[in-house]
């Protein structure tokens, strides 16, 4: 049915747009409808259907059979009473011609197929398939539906085609992977109908909803009286709300009035024809009903204010012509097909007449029952349109030229085919500052078939940071890097596999100065450590001496645990501090829940004595501690002699923790310095197997 236009302050109505005529359409068409690299809409290619040569065909294609042509006579007469009976309606998408030139009824021209690939066994892998396949063309006149349908077939051959196309071929897909579909012949949006998503936030940058969490209620919970309010105090606050309101949208009115980059008013707002998919719920556990826009290939609401209105929708089956009102577009429609007020159906499948009333005159009483006694006994013949193939060579690479770009509001994306790049990037999204897409913000880079298992690159164009993304198997377990330089002691942030991992570690940062390491699920309770460095001897850094010869000295180690349930809060360390220069120690514990002051430790160097590495030199004066909780027999000095003897030791193997972690950073570095400068593509066995087929 026909979308009505909204009104607004503007003289021109949908009466005054209907009566122009089609040049004056096309002329509007070439100046409102501005389609740029996003929509990869135009044909710059100046392709020529008509020029296709249809002799290899099968005779299907060229021929009716006796059964299609006892259909066609039957979409006739039902057209006839449409016609009479709804003479202001749009005449109906019925039998268009095909490719070569024979009129064919559109139900036949729905081929289900199921193509033998994981993803399209899902709409979504059928629906990405079909917007990536093939080049949208505009239809020649946006308000009347196409002369012409060509077969799925001759539209995948020569990966081009209008909505209908798409429709049809995308629906034919959904069908044979076992889902409710229908074609949709109905009005939608400019920005729809012409792939213009300029306006629109690009999917890969909307965060998914944040599911609220639901809080355990207790029954047995004691309810405190709430604190009175006074009702006139409330009703002056909700007045002072809503005129401040008020003021705000009057404001945010003037605001938008006064923007220069506001969309112009569409003249054929509700008039543009589209076709898209309609997938109902029910099979493959479909939860709820909605639609899928053959260009994109995103599914939407059946409220969604992009699609204005239905005139008739369609399987492989039937056909079925929408009844119901689109003022408000499909927000309010009813989509049970079995409703004969809502939608009619042009072949009973229930041996029930149309419900549509014979208001013919007399004379054509007896040809039109007979014609409905046909009617309730005819079977839809099967479809004329030839098996569709899909090679596994075009389904790996299924966009023309090999590459695609869609330009969204204030980003791009662009789309390549498996092992077009030689870094086997596949997609990129750039966002911008700016509406104009001149100042870059962030690159994200999208990966496949490395052998460094790399699949995701995020470049902050601010700070020039770049975080690399690993799939689990690395080699050296990687997670997740982020620098800005691959050269050492430049910041790194490396996050690691920690399950695959010995001593636990997840993540680690270094940098000139630092390093922090942090690990979960360790049997010391340990979860960070963080190393200071001190300066290099500049008399040893000299051309050609590495790090491992001159490196940094350590000057405080610390590490953090976590509480030890099995040990008493006053004999489990919280946090421990070397100070390898001062050679300070200090041992901090654990808090009781009734405790307020932490029991410490500090061993202290004795002044005016060298320190000897096989020597404890243990006394009053170098030794502080603090134990107000522990008992009397902790406090004693053989106690805090092996405990100063058993930190020198765990000091000691520390260092050497603390040397293999800047020996393991520098050998990252390395390694994936070398991986970038010789990347290597992995072709697994079965793909290989498939492109000797070909």
């Amino acid at each position: 049915m026909e979308a009505l236009e909204e009104t607004e302050e503007v003289e021109q109505t949908p009466e005054d747009a209907i009566s122009l005529n089609a040049s004056d359409f096309l002329d509007d068409l070439e100046t409102d409808v501005t389609v740029g690299e996003a929509s990869a809409a135009s044909d710059e290619s100046g392709f020529d259907w008509s020029s296709i040569d249809t002799s290899h065909l099968p005779s299907s294609y060229k021929t009716n059979s006796w059964r299609e042509k006892e259909l066609l006579q039957l979409a006739d007469h039902f057209f006839q009473q449409y016609t009479h009976l709804c003479p202001d309606r749009k005449p109906l998408f019925i039998h268009p011609v095909n490719e070569c030139g024979v009129q064919k009824f559109v139900s036949t021209m729905v081929r289900p197929t199921l193509l033998p690939y994981p993803d399209m066994y899902y709409w979504s892998g059928c629906a990405s398939f079909v917007c990536d396949y093939l080049i949208m063309e505009p239809l020649k006149c946006p308000i009347t539906p196409p002369s012409s349908l060509y077969s799925p077939t001759t539209i995948l051959k020569y990966q081009r085609g209008n909505c209908f196309d798409f429709t049809v071929l995308l629906c034919s897909l959904l069908i044979g992977a076992g889902y409710d579909a229908y074609c949709v012949h109905g009005y939608a949006t400019l920005e729809m109908c012409s792939l213009d998503q300029t306006q629109e936030l690009c999917p890969l940058l909307r965060k998914p909803p944040e599911v609220p969490e639901e809080e355990d209620p207790n029954k047995y919970r004691i309810k405190y009286p709430l604190e009175p309010q006074s009702q006139f105090e409330l009703q002056q606050k909700a007045k002072k709300e809503e005129e401040t309101e008020s003021t705000q949208e009057e404001e945010r009115e003037e605001e938008v009035v006064t923007e220069v980059d506001k969309p112009k008013r569409d003249p054929l707002h509700g008039l543009r024809v589209h076709a898209w998919v309609l997938v109902l719920s029910g099979k493959r556990k479909v939860p709820e009903t909605f639609f899928i826009n053959p260009f994109t290939g995103n599914h939407h609401s059946t409220t969604d204010e992009c699609f204005l209105g239905i005139e008739s929708i369609w399987n492989h089956r039937n056909y079925w012509v929408n009844m119901q009102d689109c003022r408000k577009g499909c927000k309010d429609l009813s989509f049970d097909l079995s409703d004969s007020f809502c939608w009619e159906i042009m072949f009973s499948e229930n041996n029930k007449p149309s419900q549509l009333p014979t208001e013919l005159p007399k004379n054509d009483t007896d040809d039109m029952q007979e014609k409905e006694e046909i009617s309730m006994s005819f079977e839809m013949p099967l479809s004329w349109v030839a098996r569709i193939k899909v090679s596994w060579r075009e389904y790996e690479n299924p966009f023309p030229g090999g590459k695609k770009v869609i330009l969204y509001d204030k980003a791009k994306q662009e789309k390549w085919a498996a092992y077009a790049n030689g870094d086997g990037l596949v997609q990129r999204l750039t966002v911008y500052a700016d509406s104009d897409c001149t100042e870059e913000l962030e690159v994200k880079e999208w990966f496949k078939h490395r052998e460094d298992l790399l699949y995701m690159r995020e470049v902050d164009k601010q700070t020039q940071l770049i975080t690399d993304h690993f799939k689990p198997g690395h080699l050296l377990l990687l997670k997740a890097h982020s620098y800005t330089s691959l050269e050492p002691e430049t910041g790194h942030t490396v996050e690691f596999y920690h399950t695959a991992r010995v001593d636990g570690l997840w993540k680690r940062f270094e940098n000139a100065t630092e390093m922090t390491e942090y690990f979960v699920g360790r049997e010391d309770f340990l979860h960070m450590r963080h190393i200071e460095f001190g300066e290099r001897d500049q008399k040893m850094a000299k051309p050609g001496i590495t790090a491992d010869a001159n490196p940094r000295p350590i000057v405080q180690i610390k590490e953090y645990f976590h509480r030890n349930p099995e040990k008493p809060a006053d004999e489990d360390v919280e946090e421990r501090i070397f100070m390898v220069i001062d050679d300070v120690m200090q041992l901090t514990y654990h808090l009781e829940l009734h405790d307020t002051i932490a029991s410490k430790v500090v061993f202290c160097r004795v002044i005016g004595r060298e320190k000897r590495e096989d020597e404890i030199f243990l006394s009053r004066e170098n030794t502080v501690k603090y134990q107000p909780w522990s008992s009397e027999k902790h406090k004693n000095m053989r106690r805090l002699y092996d405990l100063l003897w058993k930190l020198r030791a765990e000091q000691k193997d520390l260092k050497q923790q603390v040397r293999d972690s800047e020996a393991e950073m520098l050998n990252i570095l390395t390694v994936r310095e070398d991986e970038e400068a010789n990347i290597k593509l992995s072709v697994s066995m079965y793909s290989t197997a498939k492109r000797e087929q070909e």
